[in-house]
């Protein structure tokens, strides 16, 4: 099973925001996007804080890979999706709440109701 190293996870992390790209049928990766993202153990997860109608968001759809940047660390990754009813989705909320904590408005987003339903595990895969 693929996992982050302890360094890719600090990493991921420290930083504010990542660049995230689904990958298209043909395996040429989308326009990447800015997003907020959060570690969850040693796991790292990111929501649509527009909901599953956002442009990226469709894009991780066709085949549940992509590609994110993070600073310096560049790598591929499956989406996982998480249902809005599950329980993690809580411990997520207060994830995303205690890193963007100086942002009231967007977290706010990021943790409703709408946004819950676009939860995604990345997983990292071998860059190709």
């Amino acid at each position: 099973m693929n996992t982050w190293t302890p360094d890719e996870l600090a990493q991921i992390a420290d930083t504010g925001e990542m660049h995230i790209a689904g990958r298209r049928r043909d395996g040429t990766d989308r326009k990447p996007v800015i997003v907020w993202m959060v570690r969850l153990g040693d796991d790292i997860y990111t929501r649509s804080v527009n909901g599953p109608d956002a442009a990226w968001f469709r894009g991780t759809r066709a085949r549940h890979e992509g590609h994110i940047i993070v600073d310096n660390l560049d790598k591929y990754v499956a989406f996982v999706d998480i249902e809005a009813d599950d329980p993690i989705n809580d411990a997520l909320d207060a994830a995303y709440r205690s890193k963007y904590r100086r942002h009231a408005g967007p977290v706010a987003s990021i943790t409703s109701e709408l946004a819950r339903s676009t939860t995604l595990k990345l997983v990292p895969q071998q860059n190709n």
